[in-house]
């Protein structure tokens, strides 16, 4: 075993940092520089033949031609109805969400570098795209791996500006529906119906969903009050214009290293903007001149500080701790490793006892590391029973992403079904392992002596198995 001076920092290092290990030898005697050491872009997503938006895309294209030829047949909205999780064996979208989701579990099974995936799953929430609006079905694999993955250790707005413009994002956020009021494509759009008696188009203005929940929740943050209505409306007037445009997004082909999102002025509000007290010039390098401004902006650095903290250390986390980040941030002008560094570092992080509940996906994720398993278990069900436990991924409710408090994902029906899974994977495992040991060499001193009593006791090594995985020390971290 390694030193008893360092174990316990080498537990919270597993568990609070990373994703769980069977045995704290893993970690070493410096639990700071092994994470510290895992600083870096995050490893290429485990899988093979995963869909690029490119190919995402196609399966919209089917979709389309499928309802054309419904349509044909007499049937028109019959492809309509069917949502990703009804659709039939053999699907696109069906193929591409499963082998999308099986990917982001596998990742952090096998990973050797966990507190580099830890922070990957942390910024595909903060920056959600989800299956559960219609137009992102078979993308939200492809952002993480092209939007997320290569960005987590460089500067926050490298991050911000490709999540920004990624073309799921896009989508989903509904800017490909945006148009400038006084731009080309809607004075024109108004005038030829107005000519043959149509009623008006369809699009005729701004959609501010982008530019909102840009602020909102990537970047100020909602309880800031840095920004108001008219700085969403005019940051919305400046993101007119980028979009994957429909002769794009109806080709049947396209290059993997196509830049499907593009600047399409004719859709984009003339005239210069003004948001947050800063006037930009009309055309497409003013978005790149928001992103900057808003990644260097004070409310910024404490946003994603407390957020940083929240999700590493505790739902209420030290005020030193969000202080001190908050300026690593501001210091480094939005240098990422600087501040993981800064959050290893603190004395803040490492005095709590472990409190955060881990969501369905760090429970799963923990479990198989603990028992070694690999990526096996996930080959029968892609999600390994996250759904089950309240956690569609890849499908979070709203743009807010997962909570990520514990209240949250403690309610009576929830909690059963983490001890139905425990209890299922305990009776296929329990007889291959000993819980007794792996309790004493995953969890160390972070092992009450109450479980572990209440794990030697146990009648067989399923039961022992069920105890330790269902422990509040395993079920927190």
């Amino acid at each position: 075993m390694i030193r008893d001076d360092a174990s316990r920092h080498a537990a919270l290092a597993a568990h609070r940092f990373g994703l769980g290990e069977a045995s704290l030898e893993a970690v070493g005697r410096d639990p700071q520089a092994w994470l510290v050491a895992q600083i870096g872009p995050a490893e290429v997503a485990r899988g093979e033949n995963l869909a690029r938006l490119p190919e995402g895309l196609r399966a919209h294209v089917q979709l389309l031609r499928n309802q054309r030829q419904a349509a044909d047949a007499g049937m028109a909205g019959a492809s309509n109805t069917m949502t990703a999780a009804e659709a039939a064996p053999g699907d696109p979208f069906r193929t591409i969400i499963q082998a999308d989701v099986r990917s982001y579990l596998a990742t952090g099974v096998v990973s050797s570098r966990p507190f580099a995936e830890r922070l990957t799953r942390f910024w595909s929430n903060h920056f959600t795209v989800s299956v559960v609006k219609g137009n992102t079905r078979a993308l939200v694999g492809a952002f993480e791996r092209e939007a997320v993955r290569p960005h987590i250790a460089g500067t926050f707005e490298t991050l911000l500006k490709a999540a920004v413009r990624h073309g799921a994002m896009v989508r989903y956020l509904d800017n490909d529906q945006s148009a400038g009021p006084r731009s080309r494509f809607v004075t024109t759009a108004a005038r030829r119906a107005e000519a043959a008696g149509r009623p008006t188009p369809r699009i005729t203005g701004l959609n501010e969903n982008l530019a909102r929940e840009v602020l909102e929740l990537h970047t100020l943050g909602a309880a800031s009050k840095a920004y108001g209505q008219a700085d969403v409306t005019a940051f919305a007037a400046v993101l007119t214009g980028w979009r994957i445009p429909a002769r794009i997004a109806l080709q049947a082909e396209f290059a993997d290293d196509e830049a499907l999102t593009r600047f399409d002025p004719a859709w984009h509000e003339p005239g210069p903007k003004t948001v947050l007290g800063k006037t930009y010039r009309e055309g497409p390098l003013a978005l790149d001149e928001v992103l900057h401004d808003l990644s260097r902006h004070p409310a910024t650095a404490r946003f994603l500080a407390l957020k940083l903290a929240r999700h590493f250390v505790a739902d209420e986390p030290p005020p030193a701790l969000v202080d001190r980040l908050a300026r690593a941030y501001a210091d480094s002008q939005g240098d990422l490793p600087t501040v993981y560094r800064a959050l290893v570092e603190a004395p803040e992080s490492w005095q709590a006892t472990p409190s955060k509940l881990k969501t369905p996906a760090e429970f799963i994720t923990s479990t198989w590391r603990l028992l070694g398993t690999g990526d096996g278990p996930l080959q029968r069900f892609a999600d390994g029973g996250a759904g089950a436990m309240g956690q569609r991924l890849h499908a979070a409710p709203s743009p807010a992403g997962w909570p990520d408090t514990a209240d949250e994902w403690l309610g009576p029906d929830a909690m059963w079904k983490r001890v139905e899974w425990a209890t299922r994977v305990a009776d296929r495992f329990g007889r291959q392992v000993d819980a007794r040991q792996l309790a004493r060499q995953s969890l160390g001193p972070l092992l009450s002596a109450t479980t572990a009593q209440q794990i030697e006791r146990a009648a067989d090594g399923p039961q022992a198995l069920a105890l330790l995985l269902l422990s509040p020390e395993f079920q927190r971290r």
